[in-house]
Order: structure tokens, then C-alpha cells, then sequence
């Protein structure tokens, strides 16, 4: 029987007494917490989770502008909104940014659970293993690479990296927005990210990750 217990949930919310009642929603999921919008896009970009779960109304960033932002690069990730605010406007714009659905506070726990096994385990895009072509495969539930049957080991950033290429198949993905994503807006140089591409090319095999010159990478898959 399929199980939440492999997924990792974002928690968007400047409340931490909303993460004590997600933990208990979900006990045996991994619950990452951001305070901002602008924190749950970086933690986002750095643990590339799930599923996400956020207020909208929040400082710094809010989460319309959260979602807007992650769905520019992950556009299958869901999002959910979880937030007091019922506001038609509000409710317009989380429609626009693809917002995948909208639960107004206070909300039992039951439609919660609900709405994540609905677009998790019950979304047939969900979980997958995508065929990179080339004998390579991507779980999406658990992030991992298959080659055949060996489980390929990638970091953090590799991880960021090819799921930024992932994001837009067959697309540039430019270099600003490569550093921004894997890099979280450190500097980084040209060099630097050719070293890293070689030594995930010598994890994954040297054909999958194209180089533009001068502008980017993109990733030939079988999507």
C-alpha cells in the first residue's frame, strides 16, 4: 500500500504553532518549516520537497508570490494553501499562480491529509520514474537516479541541478537561474559550475546534460 512516509512536506507559515498540527497530520512525514515566503523559496530550492503547504498572507514574501516563483521552475510540484484569509482577490491570484488547492483556517486535519494523498499519492504524475533515456530513470517520489537497478547517490546540489533541468525538458536553463537555484545566489563562476557538471556527468553518463556555450544547460530527456 502506498504511504506518505517517503515524501518531505514544506510548511510555509509565520505561525509555529501550525507546524506542531502538521506534525501531528502527518507523524512519520518529514515536515520542513519556513517563516516567509522568501525562507520557503530558499529552503525549497535547496530540499526540493514534495509537496507544499503555506499561509498566504506573510512578511517579506508573501505566498501567492511564493508560488508564483516555484511553480516558475517546478510546475508539478502541488502547493497548498492553508491561510484565514478568504479574500475574493486573494483567491483570483492563488488561481492564476496555480495554486493547487485553497483550505481556509481553521480546517480539520482530516482535509488536509486529504488534499496531500490527493495530489501525491492519488496524482498518477505523481511518483513516477521518468525515462531520461540512455538506461537512466528519475524517481521523483523518493529523488533518486536509477541506472538499471543501481541507485545512483547525488547531493544536494546535484540534486537542485538536475531537477531545475527537469523542470523545463528539452529547454536552456541559463546560468542565473542555475545559480540561483543550486546556488542560492552564492558566487559561483562559469568554472566552477563546468567542474560540477563533469563530475555529474561522471555519475550519470556524459550524453544527458547538454552545454549552450556561454548561456546555459539543458537536459535531453524522454519526457
Amino acid at each position: 500500500m502506498k504511504s506518505l512516509n517517503n515524501i518531505e512536506i514544506l510548511l510555509v507559515d509565520p505561525d509555529v504553532r501550525v507546524l506542531g498540527f502538521i506534525q501531528a497530520t502527518f507523524p512519520h512525514t518529514k515536515v520542513l518549516l519556513a517563516k516567509n515566503g522568501d525562507e520557503g523559496l530558499k529552503k525549497f530550492k535547496k530540499f526540493a520537497p514534495n509537496v507544499v503547504i503555506t499561509e498566504i498572507v506573510m512578511p517579506i514574501m508573501d505566498g501567492l508570490s511564493m508560488t508564483r516563483e516555484i511553480k516558475s521552475f517546478s510546475r508539478k510540484t502541488p502547493v497548498i494553501a492553508h491561510s484565514f484569509s478568504s479574500d475574493k482577490d486573494k483567491l483570483i491570484r492563488a488561481i492564476n499562480v496555480r495554486i493547487d488547492r485553497y483550505l481556509i483556517k481553521p480546517c480539520k486535519a482530516s482535509e488536509i491529509a486529504d488534499a496531500v494523498k490527493e495530489l501525491t499519492l492519488e496524482n498518477p504524475e505523481f511518483g513516477e520514474i521518468s525515462d531520461l533515456g540512455r538506461g537512466l530513470n528519475f524517481d521523483k517520489t523518493n529523488r533518486v537516479f536509477l541506472k538499471g537497478d543501481e541507485q545512483i547517490a547525488l547531493t544536494k546540489k546535484e540534486l537542485a541541478f538536475i531537477t531545475s533541468l527537469c523542470a523545463h525538458p528539452g529547454a536552456l536553463v541559463l546560468y542565473e537561474e542555475l545559480k540561483n537555484n543550486v546556488w542560492l545566489g552564492e558566487r559561483v563562476s562559469e568554472a566552477a559550475i563546468r567542474t560540477f557538471v563533469k563530475r555529474l556527468r561522471d555519475k550519470i553518463g556524459e550524453d544527458i546534460i547538454k552545454n549552450v556555450s556561454g548561456l546555459g544547460y539543458k537536459i535531453e530527456t524522454n519526457f
